[in-house]
């Protein structure tokens, strides 16, 4: 029997883009990988780059494309847009931003024939609204990555303090993919057991605030350090879409348009969500303590007033 035909585009060849495309290629997830970007020269030579390094990975057509390339792709992520520069504001980024998401809203539209649109590109809760309202697709088929990376940071920094494997630690964070984010402590469990009397068993104390603010501030501090963040989101990137392409049903905190869940209406956010071949299959009708819901919808609030302040 043949083997399936499978494949992944990427919009986007920048740092983030290119990152998740060799993390893709590294994991040997599809028979065929397109890098599309507004600069030819760039999409066509990190297809190259990473072509060259196929004898490593396996049986793979890597190459550069354009949006009529995406007919047939199980998934197309979108990392496309602008970085934030010296003192400009998020609002500032963020109506640039607009523009270019409406424009790839748009030619996803005129090929899209099926598949997730996975979006990666900032403000990533607003950038993953626009796509799903202009391009006219179904809510479950356009998944932001939200804080699933925020939510790998979180369960790092706490397998450091507390000595244990972040694989063995589970919790995670939910809200905006930005400053309103919050950890959900409630979540947070230690190989099955929770986290306070596992604290209090082992003689630990954790300052939360402190690690929960540096989970906030991460990507920031990285920024500023190196000038820029895609090696975790990468990885992140070739997850999701990994547990997507094998129909895993993992459950993920990832960005979607809710419409009623949690209370929350007509905006994107991270809440825990299974994921499956056609994108987000549920919502995890998780219980949130009064203090979270009251964060949760105080995020979604936010992301409300800053989606009509962009008038969209």
């Amino acid at each position: 029997m043949a083997k399936k035909h499978s494949k992944i585009s990427i919009i986007g060849a920048g740092l983030v883009g290119a990152t998740s495309a060799f993390s893709i290629a590294t994991r040997k997830l599809v028979s065929e990988l397109v890098i599309i970007d507004v600069n030819k020269d760039k999409a066509k030579g990190e297809a190259m780059d990473i072509s060259h390094g196929i004898v490593t990975m396996d049986a793979m057509n890597i190459h550069c494309g354009e949006y009529s390339d995406i007919v047939d792709s199980d998934i197309i992520v979108v990392t496309a847009g602008l970085g934030r520069k010296p003192g400009e504001s998020r609002l500032d980024l963020a109506a640039k931003n607009i523009v270019i998401a409406k424009d790839i809203a748009a030619n996803i539209a005129k090929y899209y024939n099926g598949g997730v649109v996975l979006v990666v590109a900032n403000p990533l809760d607003v950038f993953t609204y626009v796509i799903q309202k202009y391009s006219g697709l179904p809510a479950h088929s356009v998944v932001g990555t939200g804080t699933s990376l925020d939510s790998a940071r979180f369960r790092y920094l706490l397998g450091t303090k507390l000595g244990v494997d972040a694989k063995n630690i589970h919790g995670f964070m939910s809200g905006e993919h930005g400053d309103s984010q919050f950890a959900v402590w409630s979540s947070v469990h230690v190989s099955g057991m929770p986290i306070d009397p596992y604290c209090a068993k082992c003689g630990i104390t954790l300052d939360k605030p402190a690690i929960e603010s540096a989970v906030r501030t991460a990507g920031g501090e990285v920024i500023k350090l190196k000038g820029a963040t895609f090696y975790a989101i990468a990885s992140v990137v070739s997850e999701l879409c990994n547990v997507m392409m094998k129909d895993m049903h993992s459950v993920y905190n990832v960005s979607t348009l809710l419409d009623g869940e949690f209370g929350i209406k007509n905006v994107c956010i991270s809440v825990p969500t299974v994921l499956g071949i056609e994108g987000a299959v549920q919502h995890i009708p998780y219980d949130y303590t009064e203090e979270e819901t009251a964060k949760l919808l105080a995020s979604a609030q936010k992301l409300r007033e800053f989606l009509d302040s962009l008038k969209v």
